[in-house]
């Protein structure tokens, strides 16, 4: 068994791609899965806080000391076998996603290409249910190994067992409950993907609802990604973000009736009386441009994209919840639309 890492002493600011938070008293790596579960057991049973985390690029991290121990997942390895015109791909919880995305073009399948570029590790991606350009994790997961912290065993969980939703799961739902070790997908060998999101479409130059060349998507949803500072560059200080930062609302079919006809809106397949309507239409709309910063602060909206804040090299963890709070009301005065925040806020709320 290879044993956890100690780093001792880091921060949240040199770990997270926000770049804020404050010092952390012990700073784990758990490179295999026993690593992993040995350094959670041994902080739960000390009664010690102990925080999983993984790339660091959908955290909102206090500025306090964290007087605890931050357990990083970091078991690598993908295994990809074919199987009657299903390409099962299984990857370790530390490996990159876009590692992942990568892997499954190479080997035949393009039902990955959408997502290409989000940053992260692949552990992660179940908890929110990561989603993009009209795909989402849940689409192809078939099962994700865990280590229960409450039932203190390794549990293999079914797609229907991780209760997905848009951008959540159960994972998310029963918070720090579960380490995320390893996640299997089943993909089609198919080496194109339909594309379903108009934007997408009209980059790849197909119709809605037709199929394209992986290869040429992902290029497409990479350039994409780039002109909106989704694409981690650190030296672009618009991707000094955690991406999106707020979710697209779902709200009822009634409050979207009052709502510009401009806004863009998208169906919700679990309702048909809730509709998803757009977060960042609705924030420029409020009269936030990109670029807009408050008086003194370090964090900024994105100059590329009005969805991201993003720090301009000084920010406070208090600098970004500042501007995301008048953000949120400003759409709340302006359409009644609560926006609700994406990423994890650990030891700071909104």
């Amino acid at each position: 068994m290879t044993s956890p890492v100690d780093l001792g002493p880091g921060s949240f600011a040199e770990h997270t791609s926000l770049r804020v938070g404050g010092v952390v008293g012990t700073w784990i790596v758990a490179r295999t899965e026993a690593a992993c579960i040995e350094a959670i057991v041994e902080c739960d049973d000390l009664g010690r806080p102990a925080l999983v985390l993984g790339g660091g690029s959908n955290v909102v991290c206090s500025d306090a000391a964290f007087d605890g121990t931050v357990v990083q997942v970091a078991p690598m390895g993908i295994t990809t076998v074919d199987q009657e015109g299903l390409l099962r791909i299984v990857s370790a919880a530390g490996e990159e996603w876009d590692e992942l995305v990568l892997r499954s073009l190479a080997a035949g399948s393009a039902a990955l290409a959408p997502l290409s570029g989000i940053p992260g590790l692949v552990g992660a991606s179940p908890i929110q249910n990561v989603g993009a350009y009209g795909a989402e994790v849940s689409d192809y997961l078939v099962s994700v190994r865990v280590w229960d912290r409450t039932g203190r065993s390794v549990q293999e969980l079914s797609a229907q067992e991780c209760g997905f939703g848009y951008r959540t799961s159960r994972f998310k739902q029963e918070l720090d409950r579960f380490v995320v070790l390893e996640v299997a997908f089943d993909l089609p060998v198919d080496e194109s993907v339909c594309v379903s999101y108009p934007q997408l479409a009209s980059a790849v130059g197909v119709d809605v609802g037709a199929s394209a060349d992986g290869v040429r998507v992902r290029e497409a949803v990479m350039e994409l990604r780039r002109s909106k500072g989704m694409v981690l560059d650190e030296h672009d200080r618009d991707t000094w973000s955690v991406g999106s930062f707020f979710v697209n609302p779902i709200v009822s079919d009634a409050v979207a009736r009052t709502l510009p006809d401009e806004c863009p809106r998208f169906s919700t397949p679990s309702s048909s009386d809730e509709v998803k309507v757009s977060a960042a239409w609705l924030i420029a709309a409020s009269g936030i441009d990109p670029g807009f910063q408050l008086s003194e602060s370090g964090a900024r909206v994105s100059t590329k994209h009005t969805l991201a804040i993003s720090n301009t090299g000084s920010a406070t963890c208090e600098d970004v919840l500042e501007l995301a709070r008048w953000m949120r009301s400003c759409v709340a005065d302006r359409f009644g639309v609560e926006l609700v925040a994406e990423p994890r806020l650990i030891g700071c709320t909104l």
